[in-house]
């Protein structure tokens, strides 16, 4: 299990590289800098590259507007041994909405692409599909590490380093090759220690949480887990919708539902709500799938 002090440090790391490292990190007007935290399997994980990219599309904008969607492309793996650069374009500034595109590069070439929109706050209509009932509280379920035993040490330093305490309400698919098919998954999941108050940085670190476990409900509606023998699973793209504000320092439920795998890809939706209640984000995601022929 993790230690408060390890809890600390990793939310620290994240808290630094989020925030692009400090003033220093913009290099010109609209390029930006910024590093990565270690990975088992050497490559940037994508979550981080989203909220990188938010945050310097954010420090572009007139004050006071937010980002409400973003869609974006993995182009290429990103080497986490190495830092990045960040590249904003001022598209379109108008009376209510801003839009910005913002790439991400290493040794000169794109691994990432983004254009998203933002809005000043506004007041107006308001609904949102309710919090699903009967989901058990995250105190009553075990974190991911706690129960998988036996997974390959990679995948182990992956979920004990992380900055993110995360509760599979159906059970983590990493050691297990007993998977009841099912098309939807629920889980927890927050910062393992307080993060700072600021808007911009709980923003952007949901942008981060919200590449995690997304791709899951694609492996659960075929009865796959990480351990199935020959996966392999990459992003292909992202989409995120900020609704609502929201405390990733606090409990947030994640609940993904796969309508369509076909063609080698699969589709993941996913609604992140407060432990009150509160839809806070929806997210899409496409990734390439290949299971080996039994």
């Amino acid at each position: 299990m993790t230690s408060d002090e390890d809890a600390r440090r990793s939310v620290e790391m994240l808290r630094r590289i989020l925030d692009l490292g400090s003033s220093d990190a913009r290099t010109t007007e609209d390029i930006f800098t910024g590093s990565s935290h270690p990975m088992p399997t050497g490559r940037i994980y994508g979550g981080q590259v989203l909220g990188q990219s938010i945050i310097a599309s954010e420090r572009t904008l007139p004050e006071g507007r937010v980002p409400h969607s973003m869609h974006g492309y993995f182009l290429r793996p990103g080497d986490a041994t190495q830092g990045l650069t960040i590249a904003v374009d001022r598209i379109h500034d108008g009376r209510s909405f801003s839009t910005r595109r913002a790439q991400a590069y290493q040794n000169g070439v794109p691994i990432f692409s983004m254009i998203a929109s933002f809005q000043d706050e506004n007041p107006g209509i308001d609904h949102a599909e309710p919090m699903p009932e009967s989901i058990p509280d995250p105190e009553s379920l075990r974190p991911d590490e706690e129960i998988s035993a036996g997974i390959h040490p990679l995948s182990k330093r992956m979920l004990t380093d992380r900055p993110v305490d995360m509760r599979h309400v159906e059970g983590p698919l990493y050691a297990t090759n007993d998977v009841a098919p099912a098309a939807r998954q629920a889980v927890w999941m927050r910062l393992r220690a307080p993060f700072p108050d600021s808007p911009a940085l709980h923003r952007a670190a949901l942008a981060y949480l919200s590449d995690m476990s997304i791709q899951e409900s694609i492996l659960r509606a075929h009865g796959l887990s990480w351990a199935t023998p020959g996966l392999k699973v990459a992003s292909l793209d992202h989409a995120m919708w900020w609704h609502r504000p929201g405390r990733v320092d606090d409990w947030l439920l994640y609940v993904q539902d796969s309508p369509n795998a076909r063609g080698g890809r699969g589709l993941a939706h996913g609604r992140i709500y407060t432990r009150d209640g509160d839809l806070v984000a929806s997210v899409a995601q496409e990734i390439t799938i290949r299971v080996p022929s039994p």
